[in-house]
């Protein structure tokens, strides 16, 4: 068995790792790397290659950096069966189309200008027709529930604790002339313990024999939910009271959700103003269905608020107004009062958050809450590192507004969470690869896991190749 890290690799974008067995190629993950536009572009339409030579594809959860590749990869030739949950499934039937329609869009929109200017067109990676046609090669497994994809190879999908259906992977593999079967476990992206909504992480006190994990946040430490809380509210009231719009770039799928939820239960305690507050999306209120129709999948605070809430919807309470159409979405930058908008996409690199950050970036009425990790080269890494100057749709705009940043909200577990995940298997790895994270958190949760016990640690690069296991 051989393993080449294709993605996810030095970066915490573009989850691709292929595991070689037994004359088999199972690919986990399929994600979109996300950086610098033209460089991206290039990555992602190329892809791993050849999609015809994947006999099978195991998805972990549903964030875009690890599922928006799978169109390009059937765009390329791949026809066999996606393994995944069926919450996952139900979100990626949302989320993919509505990438691919992004991309559509995007692509128009930069096109009237680059065509009046005799310059070449730019073609969108996918279409809605390329997603749907992805779409029917999902499958959805139950978690717990082990069975055979390839010969040989036995999948069982663990509750990560990361977002809706999100899963830890095991492959229990029948290798050819070994002498015993090897265990092959996938962190995907490891939740925290206590975050709202969805379940903790399930921990694989089995353990592995190689072990792919994840080390976002390997190097930082988070600060306790309740301080979360207390922060959010103080950045609502402080831009209200600046009379300026608290604009929250947000991953429709999770982030989004947690949000409204947070806010819901500090309008509740009188801690922020009845002030409007409107989701810029249509992929959320599409995927905020998804998550009231798998409340399995939720925790006991969630389902307890339920219980006790008069609106009976965590995600949908009296000051909440989804917005659907574009007309509407335009509206919202003619409206001066304050307000919340929360819009896609989380790292500010396509969608409707880019219209509302060009009506409202150089204004220091305003703030900029960001609220999940911010990749390398991504328009949200510039702002997060405080650039006087971006560009957006390529015109370039000064950078007044005030820019917040809330690591507490976070769905990944922190250097501590990540280690007390790993520590809780009982048979340590003897090959360990530690992945999705850039050097210095990668780094980090390294020399925790030497300490803790771990042997055979690398911290792969892009492209590299384990050798044989």
């Amino acid at each position: 068995m051989k393993i080449t890290f294709h993605g996810g690799a030095g970066t915490v974008t573009g989850s691709q790792h292929l595991v070689e067995v037994n004359g088999y190629r199972i690919l986990l993950d399929c994600g979109l790397y996300q950086g610098k536009r033209k460089e991206a572009y290039e990555i992602n339409k190329r892809g791993i290659g050849d999609g015809s030579r994947i006999d099978a594809l195991i998805l972990s959860h549903a964030h875009i950096d690890h599922s928006g590749g799978i169109p390009c990869l059937v765009k390329n030739g791949f026809k066999n069966e996606i393994s995944t949950t069926p919450a996952t499934r139900d979100l990626c039937s949302w989320m993919l189309l509505d990438a691919a329609s992004i991309q559509e869009h995007d692509a128009a929109f930069v096109n009237r200008r680059r065509g009046s200017e005799g310059k070449n067109l730019f073609e969108p990676l996918y279409t809605r027709d390329d997603a749907q046609a992805a779409m029917k090669l999902f499958t959805g497994l139950e978690y717990d529930r082990r069975k055979e994809i390839l010969p040989g190879v036995h999948l069982t999908f663990r509750d990560a604790g990361h977002l809706l259906g999100s899963a830890h992977v095991i492959l229990e593999i029948r290798e050819k002339n070994a002498a015993h079967d090897v265990r092959l476990v996938f962190s995907g992206d490891i939740g925290r313990q206590g975050a709202p909504i969805i379940r903790d992480p399930t921990p694989v006190t089995e353990g592995a024999d190689v072990l792919l994990m994840e080390s976002t946040y390997g190097n930082r430490v988070h600060p306790p939910m309740q301080d979360m809380a207390d922060a959010f509210a103080k950045i609502v009231n402080d831009t209200i009271n600046r009379g300026g719009t608290l604009l929250i770039p947000a991953f429709a799928v999770g982030r989004t959700q947690q949000i409204v939820y947070e806010l819901h239960k500090l309008f509740n305690r009188g801690a922020v103003p009845n002030i409007p507050i409107y989701i810029d999306s249509p992929l959320a209120k599409r995927v905020t269905e998804v998550y009231r129709q798998h409340q399995e999948c939720f925790d006991a605070e969630v389902r307890k608020f339920l219980e006790t809430d008069d609106d009976q919807n965590p995600f949908g309470f009296g000051r909440v107004r989804y917005i659907h159409a574009l007309e509407d979405s335009k509206k919202l930058n003619e409206d001066t009062a304050p307000k919340v908008i929360i819009s896609a996409s989380g790292m500010m690199e396509a969608g409707r958050i880019l219209h509302h950050l060009r009506h409202r970036i150089s204004d220091p009425r305003h703030t900029i809450l960001i609220t999940g990790w911010q990749a390398v080269n991504t328009l949200g890494r510039r702002i997060l590192e405080q650039e006087k100057m971006v560009k957006i749709f390529g015109e370039p705009h000064e950078v007044k507004a005030q820019v917040a940043v809330m690591n507490g909200m976070s769905g990944h577990a922190d250097h501590d969470g990540l280690l007390a995940w790993a520590s809780a298997m009982e048979h340590k790895p003897s090959r360990t690869f530690v992945v999705h994270g850039e050097a210095e958190s990668a780094g980090a949760l390294a020399e925790g896991l030497a300490k803790a016990g771990f042997g055979g640690i690398t911290i792969p690069v892009q492209g590299e190749t384990s050798g044989q296991l």
